[in-house]
C-alpha cells in the first residue's frame, strides 16, 4: 500500500475506485483501515473514489505525540493534510464511533473542504464518557507511570502497532513518560450545520439517543436506522453491523448521490 508522509508522519493508505467524488472513512476505536475497507469498497463501487487509512498511532502507520492538540484533533488535521496531497478536496467525510468524532471535527475545522457528512454509531452517554476515556487514554496513562514506556509498549494496542510496523518501538520508546501523559487528553464533540447523513447505534457505548440528538441539532442531517434492535447489555454490538454493511453502504451511496446533485 502506499505511504504518505503527512506532517512528519507516515501515513498508510489506500485508494479505493478510479473516478468520482472523494469520500473519506474512518473506522471506530483505534482500529486500523481494514475497519472500513470492505464498506468503502461497497460504496467505491457505486462510482466513488474512497480514501481509506491508518490514522497515526494506529495500524502501520507511524507513531506521534508531539503538539498539544487532542489526538482527534491531531487525527482531523492529518486527514486534511492527506485529502490535499491527493488533491481530494472538497470531499465527504465519514466515520463510525471515534471515526465519528473526527469527521465532526475535520468539518469545524475546514467547513468549506467538507461536502457533507457520512455519520454512523454516534457515541454519547455517562457509559460511553466512562468507558471511552478508559479505553483510549487511562489505560495507557496508568500503565505509563506503572512501567514507563515498556510497559506502554506491551499494551495490547501499542505491541499491535509495533508489530505492524517495528520502527514504532523506538518512537514510543525514545518518549518521555511525562510527555506522553500529558499530551493524551479527549476531544470535544461539536455540533456542525452541514449536509449530513446519521445512523445511531444500538450498545450501551453507542446508544440510539445520541443519533436522535445530532439529528435533531443539525438542520440538514437526515436520520435512518439500520440496526433496529437495541443491545443494552453489550458494550459494543459489532457482529449486528457487519450484518448490515450492505444495507448501510445503500444508505450512504443513495445520500451521496442526492448530495452529488444538490451540489
Amino acid at each position: 500500500m502506499p505511504i504518505a508522509s503527512v506532517r512528519g508522519v507516515e501515513i498508510n493508505y489506500q485508494v479505493l475506485g478510479e473516478r468520482g467524488p472523494w469520500v473519506a472513512l474512518q473506522p471506530g476505536g483505534r482500529r486500523g483501515l481494514e475497519g472500513v475497507e470492505p464498506l468503502g469498497r461497497k460504496i467505491a463501487e457505486a462510482g466513488n473514489r474512497v480514501l481509506v487509512y491508518d490514522r497515526r498511532n494506529c495500524g502501520a502507520s507511524g507513531l506521534s505525540f508531539d503538539g498539544g492538540d487532542s489526538e482527534n484533533e491531531v487525527w482531523a488535521a492529518d486527514l486534511h493534510d492527506l485529502l490535499m496531497q491527493l488533491d481530494a478536496l472538497p470531499a465527504f467525510i465519514g466515520g463510525s464511533s471515534s471515526g465519528c468524532r473526527l469527521a465532526l471535527l475535520a468539518a469545524l475545522r475546514h467547513p468549506t473542504d467538507v461536502r457533507g457528512l457520512l455519520l454512523w454509531r454516534v457515541t454519547g452517554g455517562a457509559f460511553a464518557a466512562g468507558r471511552l476515556v478508559q479505553n483510549y487514554y487511562t489505560q495507557f496513562i496508568e500503565a505509563a507511570e506503572r512501567g514507563g514506556m515498556e510497559a506502554v509498549c506491551r499494551t495490547e494496542h501499542f505491541a499491535a502497532l509495533i508489530a505492524s510496523n517495528p520502527s514504532n518501538n523506538q518512537r514510543l520508546m525514545s518518549l518521555g513518560v511525562e510527555p506522553f501523559i500529558a499530551l493524551i487528553s479527549p476531544a470535544e464533540l461539536r455540533s456542525l450545520t452541514m449536509p449530513a447523513c446519521i445512523i445511531p447505534g444500538n450498545d450501551r457505548t453507542h446508544p440510539r439517543e445520541p443519533g436522535q440528538i445530532a439529528h435533531r441539532l443539525m438542520p440538514n442531517a437526515e436520520y435512518h436506522e439500520v440496526v433496529t434492535e437495541d443491545r443494552p447489555d453489550l458494550d459494543l454490538a459489532l457482529e449486528d453491523w457487519s450484518a448490515k454493511e450492505g444495507l448501510l453502504a445503500a444508505i450512504f451511496i443513495d445520500f451521496l448521490r442526492r448530495a452529488q446533485r444538490r451540489s
